[in-house]
């Protein structure tokens, strides 16, 4: 069994808790580190005895991906994972930790689950950035949110949109996220969206200070083209990608769906969204 192994470069505190579970994965798997990982554990002086360093455009699958670290480690590697079909666990060493499914004292109970059988295989949608002013993109895909925003200036962004070719509404204000159920709880969140289940076949279109009190998000299904005209007085507006941001000239149209394929997210049997709700956003604790 092909496991592949990729982190964050902060992980020293965690070094002997490190040691040994990268000692169990090489004694029990055939173990395939990324390759700036590979040469961080290097510099902790963690032995990777005989796994193999590889290369992100030389990947071609794995039975199991297990990314050490917080949700932003996991969301740069998601749309690689989902292509090759690779299922993925996230084992937490970061701060929120949403996507992850144990901590790093529980990573060998939790592989050995996975191995037995014992766990959840969670299909979560993506987004594609299809294209930008009718120009293919070339597999520009999103786990969490894909947000148009505006750039270095306090001019209103004015955003014509359509839904299958049907005019939606004009969002008027500072920008606008188009939501997965897996990112409802993340950028989403924070303007106002609402929380989507994780698995549910929708998405969220949440405007960004909109100029109207009538403005409000709106949850569509997960089959909606989604086209969007991003005018502005300044010159430039950018359109993030679960955090990478590319510089649009004002005017520019884009084109977003869901991608062809989804993630499969790793949890425990008895993972329960409402318990991660409470338990890591606090939903509905009585703060009096």
């Amino acid at each position: 069994m092909k496991i592949a192994l990729f982190s964050n470069p902060y992980q020293e505190k965690y070094k002997s808790a490190l040691n040994d579970f990268i000692s169990y994965l090489q004694s029990n798997f055939d173990l395939t580190i990324e390759k700036d990982f590979h040469a961080y554990l290097g510099v902790l002086g963690i032995d990777t005895g005989n796994a193999q360093a590889f290369d992100l455009k030389e990947f071609d699958g794995a039975w199991l991906a297990v990314s050490i670290g917080g949700d932003g480690t996991l969301l740069s590697k998601a749309a690689l994972l989902a292509r090759h079909n690779t299922p993925v666990v996230g084992i937490n060493t970061g701060h929120l930790g949403y996507l992850a499914a144990c901590r790093l004292n529980e990573a060998r109970d939790m592989i050995e689950r996975i191995k037995a059988g014992h766990c959840r295989h969670e299909k979560r949608t993506m987004l594609e950035l299809v294209s930008i002013n009718d120009e293919p993109c070339d597999n520009i895909i999103a786990l969490n949110e894909i947000a148009i925003l505006r750039q270095d200036t306090t001019s209103m962004i004015s955003m014509p949109t359509t839904i299958n070719g049907t005019m939606l509404t004009t969002y008027m204000g500072d920008g606008l996220v188009i939501s997965t159920p897996t990112g409802s709880t993340a950028y989403n969140m924070s303007v106002g969206g609402p929380i989507m289940m994780p698995l549910t076949s929708c998405l969220a279109l949440s405007p960004i200070s909109p100029h109207s009190l009538t403005m409000r998000p709106i949850v569509v299904g997960d089959d909606s083209e989604i086209v969007v005209t991003i005018n502005t007085r300044a010159q430039w507006i950018q359109v993030s990608v679960d955090g990478m941001a590319m510089t649009l000239p004002s005017g520019s149209t884009v084109k977003i769906a869901c991608a062809p394929y989804k993630l499969s997210v790793i949890q425990k049997e008895e993972h329960n969204f409402a318990n991660t709700l409470r338990e890591k956003l606090l939903w509905g604790a009585d703060q009096r």
